[in-house]
């Protein structure tokens, strides 16, 4: 397959493959890419190859992928990667998969990639509603993450949140039987949401009891935004959710 990242007469990678407005699926997300340097247009170039997963919308084999059968993390908004690449060098038994849009923080994480030379790390730069739906088998995923997705925080724009009931449906059904859901929010309303949402979902059971979070875990590095938040007292919240395997998803049928 030809790279889409290649550097012939390109000034920055293309923009992934969402879905078309006329479909009237409402996005999650917009492109505000930002500046794209050099340095992260060279990490396209040369790292893609090495790094990269280019969206095919077919089923994916994984073990081909990482050359071994593992248990799998995909985080879902990396932006920056900074969590990504903290969980993939302190959890190498694991094979690790993000999925970001924003071509900035993809470049920065395939830098940061190489630098540690990283062998359980690849990336989508795509939707991610697309690659769960038609790329990641059901029952694959060990765990899914999703840290500080966009809170859409005007309430007429609170439909673009990610974490909603048919969105929620679809994650339980990638989990594997002992899987986990790990979200985290600075925002209190949108810790709000996520508990109506996924302690209202079938098949996933809130580690915390019902509108619960717990102390951030040692996997989830703390940023630097995140630190200044808390000396401003914003509050942070995490959410971890253990896949219940006696309970089938509502959207996927009963076995």
């Amino acid at each position: 397959m030809t790279d889409p990242f290649s550097s012939e007469g390109a000034k920055a990678p293309p923009k992934p493959f969402t879905v078309e407005e006329g479909k009237r699926r409402v996005r999650s997300f917009v492109l505000r890419q930002g500046r794209f340097t050099p340095a992260q247009q060279r990490a396209f170039d040369a790292l893609w190859p090495r790094f990269g997963l280019n969206y095919v919308g077919e089923p994916r084999d994984f073990d081909a992928t990482f050359g071994r059968s593992a248990k799998r993390i995909m985080e879902i908004g990396f932006g920056n990667g900074e969590a990504f690449r903290f969980s993939a060098e302190l959890d190498p038994d694991r094979d690790h998969i993000g999925i970001e849009v924003h071509a900035p923080g993809v470049g920065r994480l395939l830098n940061a990639l190489d630098a540690d030379d990283a062998r359980n790390a690849r990336l989508y730069h795509h939707d991610a509603v697309e690659v769960l739906e038609n790329e990641v088998a059901d029952g694959s995923l060990d765990e899914i993450r999703i840290y500080f997705p966009d809170p859409w925080h005007k309430k007429r724009h609170n439909k673009r949140r990610l974490v909603n009931p048919e969105f929620a449906a679809l994650l339980v059904r990638k989990l594997s039987p002992d899987g986990r859901l790990h979200l985290a929010t600075d925002w209190a309303d949108y810790a709000e949401q996520m508990w109506d949402v996924l302690d209202a979902t079938a098949g996933i059971v809130n580690r915390a009891g019902p509108r619960g979070h717990v102390p951030r875990p040692d996997w989830r590095p703390q940023t630097h935004f995140e630190s200044r938040g808390q000396r401003l007292g914003h509050g942070v919240w995490d959410l971890l959710y253990d896949r219940d395997g006696s309970v089938a998803p509502s959207s996927a049928p009963a076995r």
